[in-house]
This record gives C-alpha cells, sequence and structure tokens, in this order.
C-alpha cells in the first residue's frame, strides 16, 4: 500500500533515524509542530483579544512552557496540585477549577490562582470569606451548565443528564451574584466552531440575563483549532460577535489544540506470538500509556501501518501489563514484524503523556523534545522504580 500523504508528513516531522535511534517507550514532542499550534491560537488571540489559556489536564510537559508563554495568555488548572504547576513553571496566569474543594485545597488554590471557579453557589458560598481575606485579588467564577452538547462518547459529555458538572439556570434563581466576576462552561471535545455556535446560542438561552453583569466569559475548551479542517474564521467571528453584543472579555481554554499531531510514543517490539492471529508484544501499553485507548475507546494510527486488508501482514498490537484486554489495536504492515522493530504511534502528546498509570510496575515512556532546525532531539526525562515506589507506601 502507498503511504498517504498524511504517513509521508508525520515521517518528515519524526524522521526514521530518529526514532530507530531514540530509546523505547519514548514520547517524543516536536517543538516546531507545537510552535506551529501556538502560531495559530496566537492569531486567535490578536484577532479577538480573547484569553488563551494553556488547559494543563490536557498538557503539563513543562520543559514546553518557556515557549508556550510566549503565545499565550496562562494555564487553567483542575485543582491545587496543577495550579502550582502553572504557578511555579508557566509563571502567567493560573485559572483553577475543581468539582469541588475541601478547606486544604482551597488554601491552596488561593496561593497559586489568579482566578478561582466553582462549581456550586454552596461552594462559592462556603469559601467566600477565605477568598475575599487573601492578600491579593482574585476573579471567582462560577461553571454552568449550558444545557447542549454533541459529544458523543457519554465519559466525556459533560452535559450529559445527571451530570456533576455546572450550575443549572434553576439554581441561580435570586442568587445574589454580588462578587462573581465570570461565567464558565465547557461542553466541547475535540470539535469544531459551528459546534461552539450551538452551544453558545443554548448557553445564552439560558444564562443571558446574567451576562451582562460579568467581566468575563469562559468558553471552556475542546476546541480543536489547530486541525486542518477547523473553522478558525468562524470562532474569531463567534467571539468578536460576542464580546460586542455583551462588552465582556471571553477566555478560551485550549488543550488538545496546543499540541495536536505535535508528538508520538516509539514502541519496540518484543515478542511476536500467534494464537488464531498474529500478536505483537510491544514495550508500551494500552493500559498503562495510553489508557483512552481502551477508555475512548479508538485506534491510534502507526506510521507505515494500515487498517487491515490495507498492506500484507495482519498483527493484533498488545501491550506489556497482565490485562487481557491491554490491546492497542489490529494493524496491516508491507512486511513482517519481528522483535526489535520500531512502531510509532502519532498524535500521543496530550493526555496520553498526563494519563500514564504505573499499573504493573510498567515504567513510564521517557519524554524527549525535538528540535527541526538542529535535527537534535533530547531525553528531558527518564522514569523507573522510583516513580512507582514513591507513588505507593
Amino acid at each position: 500500500m502507498q503511504e498517504s500523504n498524511f504517513y509521508l508528513g508525520e515521517l518528515k516531522n519524526f524522521p526514521q533515524q530518529m526514532t530507530d535511534s531514540i530509546e523505547t517507550p519514548c514520547f517524543v514532542v516536536n517543538e516546531g509542530l507545537l510552535r506551529n499550534n501556538l502560531e495559530v491560537l496566537s492569531t486567535v488571540k490578536k484577532r479577538t483579544g480573547a484569553k488563551v489559556l494553556l488547559a494543563l489536564k490536557a498538557f503539563a510537559m513543562h520543559s514546553t512552557f518557556p515557549l508556550i508563554s510566549r503565545y499565550l495568555d496562562g494555564v487553567c488548572a483542575s485543582g491545587p496540585i496543577e495550579a502550582q504547576l502553572g504557578y511555579e513553571k508557566f509563571r502567567k496566569e493560573v485559572h483553577t477549577y475543581s468539582p469541588a474543594y475541601s478547606s486544604e485545597d482551597i488554601k491552596k488554590a488561593v496561593k497559586y490562582s489568579d482566578t478561582i471557579i466553582f462549581n456550586s453557589i454552596s461552594q462559592w458560598e462556603k469559601y467566600r470569606t477565605t477568598i475575599k481575606k487573601s492578600k491579593k485579588r482574585i476573579e471567582v467564577g462560577l461553571r454552568v451548565n449550558p444545557g447542549w452538547s454533541e459529544v458523543e462518547t457519554d465519559l466525556y459529555n459533560p452535559v450529559i443528564p445527571g451530570s456533576r458538572l455546572g450550575v443549572l439556570p434553576k439554581d441561580l434563581e435570586g442568587q445574589d451574584l454580588t462578587g462573581i466576576d465570570g461565567l464558565h462552561f465547557h461542553a466541547l471535545c475535540e470539535q469544531n466552531s459551528d459546534v461552539l455556535t450551538r452551544v453558545l446560542k443554548s448557553f445564552e438561552k439560558s444564562y443571558g440575563k446574567y451576562i451582562k453583569q460579568m467581566k468575563w466569559i469562559n468558553f471552556g475548551g475542546g476546541h480543536h483549532i489547530t486541525r486542518k479542517d477547523y473553522d478558525v474564521e468562524l470562532l474569531i467571528k463567534t467571539i468578536n460577535d460576542f464580546k460586542k453584543k455583551y462588552k465582556v472579555q471571553v477566555h478560551i481554554e485550549p488543550g488538545e489544540a496546543v499540541a495536536l499531531n505535535a508528538g508520538v510514543l516509539v514502541s519496540t517490539v518484543l515478542d511476536v506470538v500467534h494464537n488464531g492471529v498474529d500478536i505483537a508484544i510491544l514495550d508500551t501499553s494500552a493500559e498503562a500509556h495510553m489508557p483512552d485507548v481502551l477508555a475512548q475507546p479508538y485506534r491510534p494510527n502507526i506510521i507505515g501501518a494500515g487498517k487491515l486488508g490495507e498492506q500484507k501482514y495482519a498483527y493484533r498490537l498488545g501491550g506489556m501489563t497482565c490485562l487481557a484486554g491491554d490491546i492497542i489495536g489490529d494493524y496491516s504492515f508491507a512486511k513482517r514484524l519481528k522483535p526489535g522493530d520500531r512502531l510509532v504511534f502519532l498524535d500521543m502528546a496530550h493526555y496520553s503523556m498526563v494519563k500514564t498509570t504505573t499499573f504493573n510496575g510498567v515504567r513510564h515512556p521517557s519524554i524527549a523534545l525535538h528540535n527541526p532546525d538542529t535535527g537534535k532531539t533530547m531525553i528531558i526525562k527518564r522514569f523507573g522504580y522510583r516513580t512507582y515506589a514513591d507513588r505507593l507506601s
């Protein structure tokens, strides 16, 4: 099978001489591709005046923060630990949201955050005095449920019936919102700007009477802004129209869009066995290194591989944990796989890196940064026994 242009492009971005020589398993991020994504996000920022924040839940490779911070306004954190990382490593604005805060959480959130967003009126009322007594000015927001989402997988749909995420319109009726600076909604997942327009319409219908009381409105994350078919012009128009209508600041929180297609996971075939099908066992794992492969589920692309039937030799790719279902997927290849062969999984910079586990004591992939200008690839971090032992007691 002839390789598609997509794969040819990836071969250029992650040359074989690099993937064949690097230790495995290893996440490799291409600094040039990361910069390309940031240029797109910077264009949105410049043309709308919106604040653009890196969602740490999706990408938290802090060795790249000096680069990212040149383009974006700050980070959004999902709790006090991410907030501390943003505060110490990104050194710009930190916006923190959590479905609920403990007393200890809120003390740390206050210390490291510029904006704190609550998930309920009761949490706001519980901690408003703590925030007011803070020595610094902290802006406060409420997450609301916009009532509309087109996310097809329930696991990732924050607007599903029974969702715990966001204040409902009925719960705001009669509430004194003095001290609330903004409203936040999040209802997208890897989606285009046309979906945002429909979510925004529902948000305005439910919460429109409160918007002009606010300093800012946060459109959340899930915007696939750096995807090739994303309608950036519609996003820019939508933000500018909203700002003009309500005279408020707009925030967006891209995470995946920052690192989309900017990184790979390089793996080595350890063994090939047969049980009705040929099975290649790798030094990586869906369960430990790519959990969304099982949770979504989805089948990651591999440079040079195809779907079953597209190339001559078929293999099921399995991980090295004891979980029977640690299966990455079924693929076809032009040549037979053998121990020592390298496989390069595409688009692995976002979410995969932050979701890795130590199940079975399987070693975390190393983390490397590739500089396309010099052609050099540098290992930033290695993991081993201490990674496993230090998180247990």
